[in-house]
Protein backbone atom coordinates (compact mmCIF):
# COMPACT_ATOMS: atom_id res chain seq x y z
CA UNK A 1 0.00 0.00 0.00
CA UNK A 2 2.93 2.55 0.96
CA UNK A 3 4.82 1.99 -2.48
CA UNK A 4 1.27 2.58 -4.17
CA UNK A 5 0.71 5.76 -2.48
CA UNK A 6 3.97 7.04 -2.98
CA UNK A 7 4.10 6.17 -7.55
CA UNK A 8 0.34 7.79 -7.32
CA UNK A 9 2.93 10.79 -5.06
CA UNK A 10 5.44 11.05 -7.82
CA UNK A 11 3.06 11.01 -10.47
CA UNK A 12 0.55 13.62 -9.24
CA UNK A 13 4.11 15.71 -8.70
CA UNK A 14 4.85 15.19 -12.18
CA UNK A 15 1.92 16.22 -13.69
CA UNK A 16 1.20 19.26 -11.34
CA UNK A 17 4.49 21.10 -11.90
CA UNK A 18 4.72 19.69 -15.73
CA UNK A 19 8.15 18.44 -15.69
CA UNK A 20 9.32 21.43 -13.17
CA UNK A 21 10.85 19.17 -10.68
CA UNK A 22 13.20 16.51 -12.34
CA UNK A 23 13.67 13.02 -10.91
CA UNK A 24 16.85 13.76 -9.26
CA UNK A 25 14.95 16.52 -6.85
CA UNK A 26 15.10 15.74 -3.14
CA UNK A 27 11.03 15.14 -3.27
CA UNK A 28 11.98 11.81 -5.72
CA UNK A 29 14.88 11.19 -3.45
CA UNK A 30 13.24 10.90 -0.43
CA UNK A 31 10.65 8.54 -1.82
CA UNK A 32 12.70 6.19 -3.22
CA UNK A 33 14.25 3.46 -1.13
CA UNK A 34 17.40 4.25 0.19
CA UNK A 35 19.59 1.95 -1.93
CA UNK A 36 17.72 3.26 -4.92
CA UNK A 37 18.12 7.09 -3.68
CA UNK A 38 22.15 5.86 -3.46
CA UNK A 39 22.37 4.74 -7.20
CA UNK A 40 20.51 7.66 -8.37
CA UNK A 41 22.35 10.50 -7.53
CA UNK A 42 25.89 8.22 -8.50
CA UNK A 43 25.99 8.15 -12.15
CA UNK A 44 27.05 4.68 -13.05
CA UNK A 45 28.56 5.34 -16.30
CA UNK A 46 30.23 8.36 -17.98
CA UNK A 47 29.83 7.85 -20.84
CA UNK A 48 28.31 11.16 -23.11
CA UNK A 49 25.52 10.31 -26.01
CA UNK A 50 24.72 12.45 -29.40
CA UNK A 51 21.06 12.72 -30.38
CA UNK A 52 19.95 14.86 -33.65
CA UNK A 53 16.56 15.44 -34.21
CA UNK A 54 15.43 16.38 -37.75
CA UNK A 55 13.42 19.44 -37.55
CA UNK A 56 11.19 18.09 -39.65
CA UNK A 57 9.77 16.10 -36.63
CA UNK A 58 8.88 18.94 -34.58
CA UNK A 59 7.04 20.10 -37.80
CA UNK A 60 3.96 17.43 -37.90
CA UNK A 61 1.11 19.05 -36.84
CA UNK A 62 -1.88 16.76 -35.23
CA UNK A 63 -5.63 17.92 -36.50
CA UNK A 64 -6.45 17.73 -32.66
CA UNK A 65 -3.61 19.75 -31.34
CA UNK A 66 -5.02 23.41 -33.52
CA UNK A 67 -8.75 22.02 -32.66
CA UNK A 68 -7.71 21.73 -28.96
CA UNK A 69 -5.89 25.30 -29.49
CA UNK A 70 -9.07 26.82 -30.61
CA UNK A 71 -11.61 25.46 -28.59
CA UNK A 72 -9.87 26.72 -25.49
CA UNK A 73 -9.64 30.04 -27.06
CA UNK A 74 -13.31 29.59 -27.64
CA UNK A 75 -14.02 28.56 -24.11
CA UNK A 76 -12.50 31.77 -22.55
CA UNK A 77 -13.86 33.64 -25.09
CA UNK A 78 -17.50 33.24 -23.90
CA UNK A 79 -16.19 33.39 -19.78
CA UNK A 80 -14.59 37.14 -21.08
CA UNK A 81 -17.63 38.10 -22.85
CA UNK A 82 -20.03 37.41 -19.67
CA UNK A 83 -17.25 39.06 -17.76
CA UNK A 84 -17.92 42.31 -19.90
CA UNK A 85 -21.43 42.09 -19.53
CA UNK A 86 -21.67 42.10 -15.95
CA UNK A 87 -24.17 40.91 -13.79
CA UNK A 88 -26.97 43.70 -15.12
CA UNK A 89 -26.73 43.31 -18.62
CA UNK A 90 -25.78 39.74 -18.95
CA UNK A 91 -29.16 37.93 -17.18
CA UNK A 92 -31.06 40.11 -20.09
CA UNK A 93 -29.34 39.56 -23.39
CA UNK A 94 -28.08 35.99 -22.55
CA UNK A 95 -30.15 34.12 -24.67
CA UNK A 96 -29.67 36.23 -27.96
CA UNK A 97 -25.73 36.17 -27.18
CA UNK A 98 -25.46 32.63 -27.01
CA UNK A 99 -27.75 31.60 -29.71
CA UNK A 100 -26.98 34.52 -32.35
CA UNK A 101 -23.73 36.28 -31.90
CA UNK A 102 -21.41 33.18 -29.99
CA UNK A 103 -21.82 30.85 -33.07
CA UNK A 104 -20.42 34.12 -34.78
CA UNK A 105 -17.41 34.59 -33.08
CA UNK A 106 -16.84 31.59 -32.43
CA UNK A 107 -16.83 30.84 -36.21
CA UNK A 108 -14.34 34.22 -36.60
CA UNK A 109 -11.79 32.66 -34.28
CA UNK A 110 -11.93 29.51 -36.29
CA UNK A 111 -11.33 31.14 -39.47
CA UNK A 112 -9.10 33.44 -38.99
CA UNK A 113 -6.83 31.09 -36.81
CA UNK A 114 -7.07 28.35 -39.02
CA UNK A 115 -5.98 30.24 -42.47
CA UNK A 116 -3.24 32.03 -40.42
CA UNK A 117 -1.19 28.49 -40.58
CA UNK A 118 1.38 27.36 -38.23
CA UNK A 119 -1.03 27.19 -35.48
CA UNK A 120 0.51 24.38 -33.85
CA UNK A 121 3.82 26.62 -33.70
CA UNK A 122 2.17 30.28 -32.10
CA UNK A 123 1.64 30.80 -28.49
CA UNK A 124 -1.78 32.15 -28.41
CA UNK A 125 -3.51 33.56 -25.43
CA UNK A 126 -6.48 36.14 -25.00
CA UNK A 127 -6.72 38.98 -23.56
CA UNK A 128 -7.57 38.46 -19.37
CA UNK A 129 -9.95 41.73 -18.67
CA UNK A 130 -12.48 43.29 -20.88
CA UNK A 131 -12.61 46.94 -20.53
CA UNK A 132 -15.28 48.51 -18.55
CA UNK A 133 -17.64 51.75 -18.73
CA UNK A 134 -18.39 52.49 -21.95
CA UNK A 135 -15.24 51.00 -23.73
CA UNK A 136 -15.63 48.82 -26.65
CA UNK A 137 -13.22 46.01 -25.81
CA UNK A 138 -14.52 42.42 -25.22
CA UNK A 139 -11.38 40.65 -25.34
CA UNK A 140 -8.29 40.38 -28.43
CA UNK A 141 -6.82 37.14 -29.75
CA UNK A 142 -2.75 37.36 -29.26
CA UNK A 143 0.66 35.81 -30.74
CA UNK A 144 2.54 35.99 -27.69
CA UNK A 145 5.53 35.28 -29.53
CA UNK A 146 5.34 38.22 -31.81
CA UNK A 147 3.12 40.04 -29.05
CA UNK A 148 0.66 41.19 -31.52
CA UNK A 149 -2.95 41.08 -31.51
CA UNK A 150 -4.31 38.77 -34.02
CA UNK A 151 -8.24 39.90 -33.27
CA UNK A 152 -9.81 42.07 -31.69
CA UNK A 153 -13.65 41.85 -30.55
CA UNK A 154 -15.35 44.74 -29.78
CA UNK A 155 -19.36 45.94 -28.70
CA UNK A 156 -20.09 49.27 -29.01
CA UNK A 157 -23.25 50.68 -27.68
CA UNK A 158 -25.21 52.25 -30.30
CA UNK A 159 -28.12 54.49 -29.89
CA UNK A 160 -30.73 55.15 -32.75
CA UNK A 161 -33.16 57.70 -33.02
CA UNK A 162 -36.65 56.50 -32.47
CA UNK A 163 -35.47 52.29 -31.69
CA UNK A 164 -33.32 52.73 -28.64
CA UNK A 165 -30.02 51.38 -27.60
CA UNK A 166 -28.46 48.26 -29.21
CA UNK A 167 -25.22 46.44 -28.57
CA UNK A 168 -22.56 46.06 -31.73
CA UNK A 169 -20.80 43.27 -31.71
CA UNK A 170 -17.64 43.71 -34.16
CA UNK A 171 -14.53 42.27 -34.84
CA UNK A 172 -10.96 43.65 -36.37
CA UNK A 173 -8.07 41.62 -37.86
CA UNK A 174 -4.48 42.21 -38.30
CA UNK A 175 -4.87 41.29 -41.63
CA UNK A 176 -6.07 45.12 -42.66
CA UNK A 177 -4.74 46.76 -39.32
CA UNK A 178 -7.97 46.54 -37.51
CA UNK A 179 -9.14 49.61 -39.64
CA UNK A 180 -12.37 47.62 -40.98
CA UNK A 181 -15.55 46.39 -38.87
CA UNK A 182 -16.43 43.29 -39.13
CA UNK A 183 -20.08 42.88 -38.33
CA UNK A 184 -20.90 40.14 -36.15
CA UNK A 185 -24.55 41.19 -34.99
CA UNK A 186 -26.79 43.80 -33.10
CA UNK A 187 -28.77 42.69 -30.07
CA UNK A 188 -31.36 45.31 -28.86
CA UNK A 189 -31.26 46.71 -25.25
CA UNK A 190 -34.30 49.20 -24.96
CA UNK A 191 -35.35 52.68 -25.04
CA UNK A 192 -33.51 53.15 -21.50
CA UNK A 193 -29.66 53.71 -21.22
CA UNK A 194 -27.59 50.14 -20.68
CA UNK A 195 -25.53 50.04 -17.58
CA UNK A 196 -21.89 50.48 -17.49
CA UNK A 197 -20.21 47.33 -18.80
CA UNK A 198 -18.32 45.31 -15.64
CA UNK A 199 -21.51 46.04 -13.56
Amino acid sequence: MKQWLQKTLIIAVALLTFGAISPNHEIWTSLQGKDEAKQAIRPSIDTDFQYSLAESDFERELPEQSGLIVDNLVASAKELSYTKFGSKIGPVISNEFDEVIFPKIEEAIQIVLLTSGDLHKRRLAISERPAGDYAEKIFHVQDMNDKKDLIRFHVRTEKRPQDGYFFNFHYHIADDGFVAHHSIGDIYWSKNTPPKWLS
